[in-house]
């Protein structure tokens, strides 16, 4: 499962930018475009900053990747080619005349398919969706084009963001890059495939119960939950209202600052929107690291541990141990009978027209799962969940009074095959839901590899609104680490 070897290795490319920066003539750098797709979106964004690249490049060398890959990994359900070459010919357009938008002008990102586009169909991976076309964008898609972000297109799922593993859609599994018989997770598995195998420099995903997180683990890149309220749910197929968050999955923490600048801020229209200002994510933090204080949960979140998966988090907490202040034990409550009752309620309530009306549009584990655990919800266990859920996002704020972060695994265990992911649900969001309901800003970043080559995710999560914290110590650990350099290398390739 090797890729043929590029033209250019990616630090001569660097390297060759750099110099035509200063102004040497030089043969361009991406012959075949090869290099241009593996940069992170900051290399990205810092190219065409200096016009050694431009937005139809960069977008090009994306749709080169998705032509040539996605029939391996089924990451895009819609690949909007025109519309995504046009936006990148006005980004080019606007820098010439000296405008810059910022870091996200004429970068090119995907979305995952729950989340509105005007013109562009917008699925759920569902065949009831399959042809939904909306009439405008969510407010995330209005701000990420506002800041000049070129969009390439939809992201697979799993069927309406209602599970961990992304084989169950109308539109076809996706597929791990790092090893294509493996899933990639969910719900927001074409995201991280597509960001994984370069098919794009970003991607925007939802999280519930791990949805971002789950499949940046899997598939080894970076995927940030940012605090509940803190970016707008407008225009997102929902799958909970009161847990629902949607954040940028990327290869860098970097990268996932500079989305998130974009896509953060209150939203009045959206009754979950909070009005907090919003900080220099992107900046770099006045802070040192040495003075934060680490917190280790081990209960529930390190029982059920693979052995690689417990060996590698154990290393990355004595690298982070170097870094910071302190590393001491704390204890969190207990989430899970609350996160139950609100996404088998809210799921159900959404649903109910269709999944009684179109009953055989939903694939049958998805219709199965709406009403198995939202139908029978009594409205007393609902309303007394939901309650204690806003208590505990309150009285969570005293943790962090003697911790700043909160390390532990983002998953218990390592990719499972596609036959292996039928039993995903009996530890697959037991690491990744408390954070839901808790609200908490959340990113998973690379901390490893097992033997057979497949990631494992490290989580560091904050107090509410404290990103700019998370994101100082994800970076840091990046800076002492060399994980997120590695690259899915994958058949089609």
């Amino acid at each position: 499962m090797n890729m043929p070897p590029a033209l250019y290795s990616r630090r001569s490319f660097l390297a060759a930018a750099g110099a035509a920066a200063a102004g040497l003539t030089l043969k361009p750098a991406f012959g075949d475009s090869a290099d241009l797709a593996t940069l992170t979106l900051k290399e990205a964004s810092d190219l065409l900053r200096r016009k050694v690249a431009s937005p139809v490049d960069l977008t090009h060398a994306c749709l080169k990747r998705i032509e040539r890959c996605n029939n391996a990994l089924n990451a895009f359900i819609t690949v909007a080619s025109e519309q995504a070459l046009q936006s990148a010919r006005e980004a080019e357009a606007e820098q010439r005349r000296g405008k810059w938008r910022g870091p996200l002008h004429g970068i090119p990102i995907s979305l995952k398919d729950n989340i509105d586009t005007a013109g562009i169909r917008t699925t759920a991976a569902s065949e009831l969706f399959k042809d939904r076309v909306p009439t405008e964008d969510a407010e995330v898609v209005r701000r990420l084009k506002k800041a000049g972000a070129v969009l390439l297109g939809k992201t697979n799922l799993h069927e309406f963001a209602y599970g961990g593993t992304s084989d169950i859609g109308y539109f076809g599994a996706v597929h791990n890059p790092w090893a294509l018989d493996h899933i990639a997770g969910g719900s927001s598995g074409g995201s991280a495939a597509a960001v994984a195998a370069n098919l794009c420099y970003g991607s925007l995903g939802t999280d519930t119960g791990g949805s971002v997180r789950i499949p940046s683990s899997y598939c080894g890149v970076v995927g940030f939950k940012p605090t509940y309220g803190r970016v707008s749910l407008r225009g997102v197929i929902p799958l909970s209202w009161t847990l629902d968050h949607v954040g940028p999955i990327c290869r860098r923490a970097e990268d996932a600052a500079l989305m998130l600048a974009a896509i953060a801020g209150y939203d009045q229209l959206d009754p979950a929107s909070a009005d907090v200002p919003v900080a220099d994510y992107a900046g770099a933090s006045t802070r040192e690291t040495s003075t934060l204080r680490l917190g280790i949960p081990r209960s529930p979140f390190f029982e059920n541990l693979s052995p690689e998966v417990a060996r590698a988090v154990e290393e990355a907490i004595a690298v982070l141990q170097k870094l910071s202040n302190r590393v001491t034990e704390v204890t969190l409550p207990q989430t899970f009978p609350l996160f139950l009752p609100i996404i088998g309620s809210e799921a159900y309530a959404y649903h109910s027209k269709w999944i009684t009306e179109s009953p055989n549009r939903y694939q049958p584990f998805t219709r199965d799962r709406i009403i198995q655990l939202g139908a029978d919800v009594k409205a007393s266990d609902y309303a007394e969940a939901l309650h204690r859920t806003y208590l505990l996002r309150r009285a969570i704020v005293r943790t962090f009074s003697d911790v700043d972060l909160l390390i532990t695994p983002t998953m218990p265990l390592p990719p499972e095959t596609f036959a292996e992911s039928k039993n995903f649900d009996r530890f697959g969001i037991q690491n990744t839901s408390p954070f839901d309901v808790l609200g908490l800003p959340t990113i998973s970043l690379p901390c490893g590899f097992t033997n057979s080559g497949l990631p494992i995710g490290l989580q560091i999560s904050g107090a509410p609104f404290a990103e700019a914290t998370v994101l100082l110590l994800a970076r840091a650990y990046e800076r002492a680490t060399e994980w997120h350099t590695k690259h899915a290398q994958i058949a089609s390739a």
